[in-house]
């Protein structure tokens, strides 16, 4: 009698546990869209179902809800909570301990967090203006090519080739001569780019420039006064000693020279820059361009001039006074501008 009492005793008690739990359960059970629970979900897929498929049946069935936050103030003044600041309407993790002080001004900038890292080495392959230069010039220059392919044959043969009284000078429209001027320019665009690369390769001391497009500019600059300044000179003199015919075919010669030059040059400067041609190497192509454009200048000088005379010397004097002398001055010039802008410490 005394073990059925325990017995009912026990029942009683797992009864009222059962009675108190089973509510709780039931009340932490989600509920997907249709009424069903997860576990019924999962039921109705077929026994071979991926979780991944399972997945994708629980997230139809089951959208996420925005439960119910406290409304206690937080006392912890999290980041993300809404109580603002009394004085500066900001929130807590916003304020600062020094924001009432007259001299606290964030948004000025405080220095940089952390060791600050090598600076990326300067290439010119990765310089984007540079590459747009080259880029137009190799583009225009091929248009160009293409409308005034004929002129330029037709100047070549007459470059060689003068008749008497200097009278196979060709007329040029005026597209073909705007070609040539590009061309020209195109000339003096690499040249500032070889200086530059040179200064680059060999300078070692800082610039007083912020940027190095600056220097490139500064040769341009350079190149173009050069051009010009030779083309005066040589309208003036040859204006005293020489007729009209001879002084314009000449100027139209030399025009042609200079055109030849750029041509000869922008193969140099693209190996220079996208295969690490050593500056060397560059620098004695280089010398071998100016020298045979030099060459070149110097036989029609002397075909267009003194072809008559028997004294070679006249010519040779001539040529140095015009053509190499404002050479050394351009090289000079360039020399005294590098040396002016280095830092000295």
């Amino acid at each position: 009698m005394k073990v059925f009492q325990t017995d009912t005793t026990h029942q009683a008690q797992q009864s009222a546990l059962s009675a108190t739990t089973e509510p709780q359960e039931e009340q932490y059970v989600s509920v997907g869209i249709n009424g069903l629970t997860p576990k019924q979900i999962l039921k109705m897929l077929p026994k071979d179902a991926t979780p991944a498929q399972q997945d994708s049946a629980i997230q139809a069935n089951f959208k996420p809800v925005r439960e119910h936050l406290s409304d206690r103030p937080d006392t912890l003044r999290l980041p993300f909570d809404s109580l603002k600041a009394e004085v500066n309407d900001k929130p807590f993790y916003e304020e600062s301990f020094f924001a009432k002080d007259s001299m606290y001004h964030p948004e000025l900038p405080g220095g940089r967090y952390g060791v600050a890292g090598d600076p990326v080495p300067y290439s010119m392959r990765n310089d984007n203006v540079i590459t747009g230069l080259l880029l137009a010039c190799f583009v225009l220059g091929i248009i160009a090519f293409s409308r005034s392919r004929d002129f330029i044959f037709r100047q070549a043969k007459s470059f060689f080739r003068v008749k008497h009284g200097n009278t196979s000078t060709e007329n040029e429209t005026t597209s073909e001569f705007r070609f040539q001027m590009f061309l020209v320019f195109m000339t003096c665009l690499l040249l500032s780019l070889l200086a530059f690369f040179y200064t680059e390769e060999t300078v070692k001391e800082p610039l007083i420039l912020r940027s190095h497009y600056y220097l490139v500019a500064i040769f341009l600059a350079l190149c173009l006064s050069y051009f010009i300044i030779k083309a005066i000179i040589y309208t003036f003199v040859n204006s005293v000693f020489f007729d009209g015919a001879s002084n314009t075919s000449w100027l139209k010669s030399l025009l042609f020279v200079t055109s030849v030059e750029g041509v000869l040059l922008f193969p140099i400067v693209l190996l220079l820059i996208y295969f690490n041609l050593p500056m060397k190497t560059v620098l004695i192509c280089t010398a071998i361009v100016v020298i045979s454009i030099k060459f070149l200048s110097f036989y029609k000088c002397n075909v267009t001039f003194f072809r008559h005379n028997d004294f070679i010397l006249q010519n040779i004097l001539y040529f140095c006074t015009l053509e190499i002398m404002p050479l050394f001055m351009l090289l000079g010039s360039m020399l005294m501008i590098v040396n002016n802008l280095k830092i000295n410490y």
